[in-house]
């Protein structure tokens, strides 16, 4: 601990100010940024509208065909819908640009309470939380949500024709995305919190049972709709994240234990 760490309350608030403003500047500018191209990355979002995922035994294996989806156009049904779709779009883009600025102003905050050995891995956290955030991100866009459209829009529509207002479409797409993001979050948090002793990889292992209910109730409130099918299309990449956290954080354990035999 250093004597920052002892600073009173009103310092702690003045640093949080300080970080919370570098944040926010980063923010706006990566935001104007992103507003001057809040064309294109909207015609980007509509690609799980367009398009959709199929999988196959040759080469290539992975590849992207046009959606089945009848009349995929998008409305607006409102005056200044369009409008806020552009802002809304913006603002997700210009987070994801400054979220390394985000994340090193966090680590920043908090580093006065670490041990001097313990802050030298700010490049590897900023490096890896981001990672693990645009991981997340890009999956949900690239498989989750055209098989999510591709499955919600055709499923027993014979009769209809869907009509998506663009606004109800970018939150739905919007939300899926930062919500994925945030979940792929989930190996550096339980790295975290077995490098501060709050858990082991024995006890997460030996409760898994609770993990998966934990996952299903996680991704009843982090998804957009209600149903279970968009719940189950992220509670299994939860629990995948969950295992490799309680792996990674084994790795973790046993180099502190063998770092304090060689001390010993």
């Amino acid at each position: 601990m250093t004597d920052e760490s002892k600073m009173p309350f009103t310092g702690h608030l003045s640093e949080l100010r300080k970080r919370i403003v570098v944040s926010l500047i980063a923010l706006l500018i990566t935001f104007i940024v992103a507003f001057s191209y809040s064309e294109n990355i909207f015609e980007l979002l509509t690609l799980p509208l367009r398009s959709e995922v199929s999988f196959s035994l040759h080469n290539p294996y992975i590849s992207f065909v046009p959606s089945k989806i009848k009349n995929p156009s998008l409305v607006f049904l409102a005056p200044a819908e369009a409008f806020w779709m552009h802002l809304k779009v913006s603002f997700v883009a210009g987070l994801l640009l400054s979220l390394p600025v985000i994340l090193h102003q966090f680590w920043k905050f908090i580093s006065p309470g670490l041990l001097p050995r313990e802050r030298k891995y700010i490049a590897p956290f900023v490096v890896s939380a981001t990672s693990l955030f645009l991981v997340g991100a890009a999956f949900c866009f690239l498989f989750v949500l055209p098989f999510a459209m591709g499955f919600l829009l055709t499923y027993k529509t014979a009769s209809m024709t869907p009509m998506l207002s663009v606004g109800n479409y970018v939150d739905f797409c919007l939300k899926f995305i930062l919500a994925f993001g945030a979940v792929f979050e989930l190996p550096i948090i339980i790295v975290l919190l077995t490098r501060m002793g709050i858990v082991t990889p024995k006890t997460l292992a030996k409760n898994r049972k609770y993990a998966v209910l934990l996952a299903f109730v996680v991704a009843a409130i982090l998804t957009p709709t209600p149903d279970a099918f968009n719940q189950t299309l992220m509670a299994v990449p939860i629990l995948v994240l969950y295992e490799a956290g309680i792996i990674v954080s084994r790795f973790f354990v046993r180099k502190r234990t063998e770092s304090a035999e060689r001390q010993g």
